[in-house]
């Protein structure tokens, strides 16, 4: 039997942001540098270009979804709602933080200033899989379970 979704729109966006990272964090970021000439200056001007275009990205689902919440004024928070309370302070804190951070560090290996190891590219690859289960997890709970019609029993004599 077919599940029912809850908010269609909602699940949408859930699951297309969490379509977005997985190909873009997990899979576009590493895999560009193993194309033949691309060298780490030319994949660090990607990656600049491909992260704040999915960050931007992500900030769209994110309040269409927060929107949808608003506009259909679903104020019931349930412990369910912490799966997304997640992925939007994520979110922010790489928006805010990581981002630039990572960002300015690739400008200075473009331009063949090396630093030491940071620790902030492994930071935000975490925060990517904690968004990512979390996402999942929120979108899992719109799905309604499905309804079984029960006969009606017979009375006993």
């Amino acid at each position: 039997m077919m599940s029912r979704v809850r908010n269609p729109l909602v699940v949408s966006c859930v699951f297309l942001w969490v379509g977005f990272v997985c190909a873009i964090s997990f899979m576009e970021a590493w895999l560009k540098f193993q194309a033949p000439g691309v060298t780490l200056p030319i994949g660090l001007g990607i990656g600049r270009l491909v992260f704040k275009a999915l960050n931007q990205i992500e900030w769209v689902f994110a309040i269409v979804i927060v929107l949808n919440f608003v506009l259909r004024r679903i104020r019931k928070a349930n412990n369910k709602m912490v799966f997304l309370v997640i992925p939007l302070m994520i979110l922010t804190i790489q928006t805010l933080e990581l981002l630039p951070a990572l960002d300015a560090r690739a400008l200075q290996v473009i331009k063949g200033d090396f630093n030491e190891p940071s620790f902030t590219h492994t930071v935000y690859i975490i925060l990517e899989a904690i968004k990512v289960i979390s996402l999942l997890i929120f979108g899992s709970t719109l799905f309604l379970q499905p309804r079984f019609k029960v006969a009606p029993t017979e009375p006993q004599h």
